[in-house]
């Protein structure tokens, strides 16, 4: 049987990261208003980035395809919560994934020099 209807997407990947070492908390996301837990800012917040850069420190693909399923997942969060006045698209994907691209041409450039 042939049927026009697709499957709709699962939960998609759980943002258990980034990692925290020691004794500090986690900088993960607090759902479904996706907010940091530790300092409560939008998450991911400026030390979340940082962690999460570390972590996929030579896999800039790697980090990019995660953020943007963590971006999906925010999205459907967040419309769900305020359908109305819900993020922008655009404000999301810089929130999420826009940061995570920035640096690697001007390191390219440096390391030809």
């Amino acid at each position: 049987m042939i049927t026009n209807q697709l499957l709709g997407p699962g939960r998609g990947p759980h943002p258990v990261r980034p990692y925290a070492s020691g004794v500090n908390a986690p900088h993960t996301p607090l759902r479904p208003m996706w907010c940091c837990r530790v300092d409560g800012q939008p998450w991911p917040c400026a030390e979340a980035r940082l962690l999460l850069r570390v972590e996929f420190d030579r896999n800039a693909v790697g980090l990019t395809i995660y953020l943007a399923g963590l971006m999906y997942e925010a999205m459907r969060d967040l419309y769900h919560l305020n359908p109305h006045d819900g993020p922008e698209p655009m404000a999301l994907f810089h929130r999420f994934v826009g940061w995570a691209g920035r640096g690697r041409k001007a390191r390219r450039d440096g390391d030809g020099e």
